[in-house]
């Protein structure tokens, strides 16, 4: 007994151990594997049209040529799209600026007034226009970081895609002997593909309501501020509302209270829409994981890949579960990190069996 105990404490540990190590190769590798895991995502999603386009008799050369054709045009569309519009925006900085100087006095006018004389400095200091074009400056060179990189994520794309069929095969070969292990890889690629397609959908359909929802209220730049709603829709819980930030700001600068009010409606009526009626059904039985180990989840995955780690956190974290399902000594962190839902079935099943023992 005291023997089997020590063993499973001792296996626990190296596995501890094992995970802690990764975790910091990951992170010294960074700049290597968030290309290749991007690229590798993107092969996941593309997968599914090859194959349709293969099941039409078109070869897999040009069935590969053609979606990769029609990503590269979308990329290099929203990539044309959002810098017409970032120039556009810099041109006219400099009057925003000011505008944006004359509300922050108001604002700390008001304050003052009201008796906050300790936090106004403080105040000022987080939400200062010199702050606001600091915390931009950093996201755009993380975007920048990224955008360097998609020569290096496109070439891994094409020879991913190539070899997606030769990937297949090889599989099968490995697991010939084990039907479950195939069931195992088909089970993340299927994981991946769904999430990954059906976010690009709702995360679209939330772009085209902001950018017409903006267009009516008046807000100038509708496009870019709908292009941040879709891009950032990919990061759970936080996205919707980090996207949101900017525009209102900017409606206030350009239209005041009124404008900003308006926006802010917009966008909260766009998410409560978006995420409680139209995502439900479209996502089924949802991710498989809590609430909490999503937003968990975003915290890791960004500290330990930066940017790319929150847009790929679900996903990933996806993934580990259903490595983790694998095996019985680490089953139970894999039901810790699904939905009661998926717990209660768990638990039904067991009383299941043992009621027909």
């Amino acid at each position: 007994m005291d023997n089997s105990i020590t063993r499973q404490s001792s296996n626990a540990a190296v596995t501890f151990a094992a995970f802690l190590i990764i975790i910091g190769v990951v992170m010294y590798a960074s700049s290597i594997i968030t290309p290749v895991l991007l690229a590798l995502f993107i092969t996941i999603v593309c997968a599914q049209p090859i194959r349709w386009l293969e099941s039409k008799k078109v070869p897999n050369g040009l069935a590969v040529a053609l979606v990769l054709m029609s990503i590269l045009g979308i990329l290099f569309g929203l990539g044309e799209v959002m810098g017409r519009s970032i120039v556009k925006f810099s041109n006219n900085s400099a009057i925003y600026a000011q505008r944006l100087n004359e509300i922050m006095s108001s604002l700390f006018s008001t304050l003052h007034g009201m008796g906050f004389d300790m936090s106004v400095e403080k105040l000022e200091s987080y939400i200062s226009p010199n702050s606001i074009m600091n915390m931009s400056a950093s996201f755009l060179g993380a975007i920048g970081s990224l955008m360097s990189n998609m020569f290096l994520i496109i070439f891994i794309l094409i020879f991913m895609l190539l070899e997606l069929n030769s990937f297949n095969l090889k599989i099968k070969a490995i697991t010939s002997t084990t039907g479950g292990a195939i069931t195992y890889f088909k089970r993340i690629e299927q994981s991946i593909r769904q999430y990954l397609g059906l976010t690009t959908i709702i995360s679209l359909l939330t772009g085209v309501l902001v950018y017409f929802s903006l267009i009516i209220i008046g807000i100038d730049y509708a496009i870019l501020w709908a292009l941040l709603a879709f891009m950032f829709n990919f990061i759970p819980n936080i996205g919707s509302i980090v996207a949101s930030i900017p525009a209102i700001v900017f409606a206030a600068i350009q239209l005041g209270t009124g404008g900003a009010l308006w926006t802010a409606v917009s966008y909260v009526a766009i998410n409560m829409i978006v995420g409680n009626v139209i995502q439900p059904p479209l996502m089924g039985k949802g991710l498989g994981l809590s609430t909490l180990v999503v937003f968990i989840s975003l915290i890791f995955w960004g500290y330990i890949l930066g940017t790319v780690g929150m847009f790929l956190s679900v996903p990933l974290t996806m993934v580990v579960k259903i490595v983790l399902e694998q095996k019985e000594s680490t089953r139970w962190i894999a039901i810790m990190l699904g939905t009661d839902n998926a717990a209660r079935e768990i638990i039904d099943q067991s009383k299941s069996k043992l009621n027909e023992s």
